[in-house]
Parts: C-alpha cells; sequence; structure tokens
C-alpha cells in the first residue's frame, strides 16, 4: 500500500519558486537537497498538502525527463481566508495574474495567479 504522497513541480529558478511557495503564500519547507548551497528538490507542507518543485536540471538528470515548467496541465489551488485580500497582496508582490477574484456560482470565489515557472495556482475561499 501507498503512504502517502506530493505534487512535484519542475522549475527553472528553484530559488524564485522557494521565494512565492514559502515567502509568499506561507508553505513551510520541510526538506531540501543538498542541505546548503542552492537546491535542486524542496518539499513544503501546508495543512495536509505537500508540495515538491524540483529543478529541470534533475528532471533531466535523474530521471532522463525533460520537464516544461508552465505548461497548465494542472493547478494548484490554496485556500485562504479571504481570497481579495490575499490576491491583492500577491498581485502587490508582483505575482502575475491570469484572473482576479470573482464568484463561481458555487458558493466559492476564486482567483488564478502564475508562479514564477508560470504554473497556475488558485487561491479559493468560501463566500459569506
Amino acid at each position: 500500500m501507498f503512504e502517502d504522497a506530493l505534487v512535484n513541480l519542475y522549475t527553472r529558478d528553484i530559488e524564485a519558486g522557494i521565494r512565492f511557495y514559502r515567502d509568499l503564500l506561507g508553505f513551510r519547507e520541510t526538506f531540501r537537497t543538498p542541505k546548503t548551497g542552492v537546491p535542486t528538490h524542496v518539499e513544503f507542507r501546508v495543512g495536509g498538502f505537500c508540495l515538491g518543485l524540483g529543478t529541470v536540471e534533475a528532471a533531466k538528470r535523474a530521471h532522463g525527463v525533460d520537464a516544461t515548467p508552465g505548461v497548465p496541465a494542472m493547478v494548484v489551488v490554496v485556500w485562504a481566508d479571504h481570497v481579495d485580500r490575499e490576491f491583492e497582496r500577491l498581485r502587490t508582490a508582483g505575482v502575475p495574474v491570469v484572473q482576479p477574484p470573482h464568484d463561481t456560482g458555487n458558493g466559492n470565489r476564486n482567483a488564478l495567479l502564475r508562479d514564477p515557472d508560470g504554473n497556475l495556482v488558485e487561491i479559493v475561499s468560501k463566500v459569506g
């Protein structure tokens, strides 16, 4: 049986990814390799969710994979207490906006942004 899982995003600039997920979104760093210098892989947690960042170079070296960050085949969804407030904070910090906060008609309010590699990041909160 499987015990745990994570989503791993490949990145061209792992330091920019760390600043985005750790410093702007507040994810807690739980692992990095190597421990000193510029890492090739870092893992973060928020709630029960684990997100990994791995460099494009590490994907090629370790797995023979040509990774292409930013192709919108997936989205990282992050729940917030107040989408509008978090959206404004992230927009002011220079995070690229795809779609400003809007009601989705299912009791949620959502906004779409992009991380430093162009991956979609959706922030969501309940309305009312």
